[in-house]
């Protein structure tokens, strides 16, 4: 055996992203399910030039409607996506997302503990139906849903903001009064990953699109 045997291979530090889709029936109105379709490919496709390869930038699409949520794409590096259309069906069941999402970022064999804080975006144009039973606050109270950057968007008249502000950190709730909008948060998401990848590759990189404290953020260590 040689010493090379010996050696254990060093785990890719990788930076999470995980999204939280809204499925339901209601986003067949308005084309809502064929923009966020088209913007969830885009920002795949951009990430992945950003990563270049690295398997640095992963992700995991979580869609919530009819009975219950579904992992689309869990924890995967961007590169090896082939993401397929999703479709509108049924009632938003918003807590089964919100308890997948706690079980995955929590599972230290699925996300390393030396990977980076996770980015967690939510779309949503309703209400949780069935209600919520805690299953938001197990997972923003939990060690690394608390640490995480979470993002959400409330599309329409009908989004329950106040439970959308209780998601997102600092309580920051981005509008989006018109479908064509969805396009512009997950560009906005997009960029902030974006930024924290290419200024961990060049630390020099500077962009007026996130603010230095937002990039110290997620790269923080995890901490576990």
């Amino acid at each position: 055996m040689s010493l090379v045997d010996d050696i254990e291979p060093v785990q890719a530090r990788t930076l999470p992203v995980i999204l939280l889709l809204d499925t339901s029936g209601s986003m067949r109105q308005d084309d809502k399910i064929d923009v966020l379709n088209d913007s969830v490919a885009e920002m795949i496709k951009e990430l992945a030039r950003v990563d270049a390869g690295h398997g640095f930038i992963t992700l995991t699409v979580i869609a919530f409607g009819g009975e219950s949520a579904d992992v689309i794409q869990k924890n995967v590096p961007v590169a090896k996506i082939a993401f397929t259309p999703l479709k509108a069906s049924g009632k938003t069941p918003m807590g089964h997302a919100f308890t997948l999402a706690r079980e995955l970022i929590e599972n230290r064999d699925e996300i390393s503990s030396k990977a980076y804080r996770p980015t967690i975006a939510l779309v949503s144009d309703g209400f949780p139906v069935p209600a919520l039973a805690g299953e938001l606050e197990a997972l923003i109270d939990s060690d690394r849903g608390s640490k995480s950057s979470r993002f959400a968007l409330a599309v329409g008249a009908d989004a329950d903001r106040k439970l959308l502000a209780r998601f997102a950190s600092g309580g920051d709730v981005r509008e989006a009064s018109e479908a064509a909008e969805i396009r512009n948060f997950l560009q906005w998401v997009t960029n902030t990953v974006t930024q924290v990848t290419l200024s961990t590759f060049d630390p020099d990189v500077k962009s007026q699109l996130v603010s230095d404290e937002s990039i110290a953020r997620l790269q923080q260590d995890d901490a576990f």
